[in-house]
């Protein structure tokens, strides 16, 4: 059995943070470098499936994040013009809780929040912030160098660094990542203002747009978020104040609750991005450093998938790490995670396809990947990891 020993992580996320707590519970040192000069309320709404909960829960986190998150209804789609309700079902009501067994809906501050909590309890001053990478090495030890001069060294250094990961960048593949033709609009409605428009939870689809809406922190607030596809994209950044004339006319022909919706849309809180991708990585692994999440493989989020993926990275990479040294370990996990990873992220594109038709009807609906229930049970806490 290895010994435990230190790692160094890139990058403070959900992946990230799932690591270090998991790697800080088997008695390794862990080292995290955040580029942010603060951890605050960053994002919305996210889903956790079934699997990722598992996760959470074998670290510990189960009361916090039930406290924290709501159970997901019956996924419900419905004709973007029309109304009309083509699969699953509508409730204006809580859903049915079953604890963790199911999917919750979370706002990703909240679960950002309970992550780090947790690390800085178990781990103190394990979280330093202001460290944006310009270099990094891979050797006998890998080196992280940072803008301010400093730098880091460790037997392991894992990058969580998101999409545009500069780990990536420096040691994998310095293509830029590519516009996915498709833009995005977020933002939280007091549940009060919304709820003549709110039928329950619901994901209006059709004409190249989808417009999905739930409840998060306890019923107080509507998570909203719209996909359009589009030609092309001229912010640089992925967090840009939009305008609510503009997100309504992306969604012009859309059902009265979707516009009524859009038109409560907190002015100073409405945010627009680009979807970008990366093409698949033959290799996460570069001597003793990896990637994980969206650094080694970000995907659409026609799944909602993306946190789940990264926080399962994080339960099976420390599991692997467990049972053999850091070479063969970081082999086995990539081994672990290939098949999953790339089942996602064939079926975000599917799933997108789909739901994005002119026309969707319940026939095709039916056939989408998110009406398959193993898609969502995987759990990486009992998943093989082949050695």
């Amino acid at each position: 059995m290895p010994q435990p020993s230190s790692a160094l992580i890139v990058g403070a996320g959900l992946g990230g943070l799932t690591a270090a707590l998991a790697l800080s519970r088997a008695g390794w040192r862990v080292h995290m470098c955040e580029q942010a000069r603060t951890l605050g309320e960053v994002g919305a709404g996210i889903t956790l499936s079934p699997g990722a909960c598992r996760g959470l829960a074998s670290l510990g986190l189960e009361d916090a994040i039930l406290a924290a998150s709501l159970p997901v209804p019956d996924i419900a789609f419905v004709h973007y013009r029309t109304g009309e309700l083509l699969a699953g079902a509508l409730h204006a009501e809580p859903a049915a809780d079953h604890g963790l067994a199911g999917p919750r809906h979370i706002h990703r501050a909240d679960l950002h929040s309970i992550l780090v909590g947790e690390l800085r309890r178990i781990a103190p001053d394990s979280i330093e912030t202001g460290k944006r990478l310009v270099g990094v090495e891979h050797g006998s030890s890998a080196i992280a160098r940072f803008d301010d001069g400093s730098s880091r060294a460790a037997p392991l250094l894992i990058a969580a660094d998101g999409t545009r990961s500069a780990v990536r960048r420096l040691l994998f593949d310095a293509a830029p990542p590519q516009f996915a033709g498709q833009i995005a609009f977020r933002c939280l409605i007091p549940a009060d203002a919304a709820a003549p428009f709110m039928r329950g939870a619901a994901v209006s689809i059709g004409a190249a747009r989808i417009f999905n809406r739930y409840w998060i922190r306890r019923r107080t607030l509507v998570n909203v978020i719209g996909i359009a596809r589009s030609e092309r994209w001229r912010e640089e950044g992925w967090n840009t104040p939009a305008t609510v004339r503009e997100f309504r006319d992306e969604f012009a022909g859309f059902h009265e609750d979707v516009l009524g919706l859009i038109d409560r849309a907190p002015a100073d809180h409405l945010i627009k991005w680009g979807l970008f991708v990366r093409p698949p990585l033959a290799d996460w692994i570069a001597g003793n450093v990896v990637l994980l999440g969206d650094a080694a493989h970000p995907i659409l989020p026609f799944l909602g998938l993306g946190a789940a993926l990264a926080i399962e990275d994080g339960i099976v990479l420390a599991r692997a790490l467990a049972q053999a040294d850091v070479p063969s370990a970081l082999r086995a996990f990539q081994r672990a995670r290939n098949d999953r990873v790339d089942d996602v992220r064939t079926r975000s594109i599917q799933q997108g396809e789909i739901i994005q038709a002119a026309d969707p009807d319940r026939n095709s609906v039916s056939r989408s990947p998110s009406q398959s229930t193993p898609l969502f049970d995987y759990d990486p806490c009992t998943a093989p990891i082949p050695l």
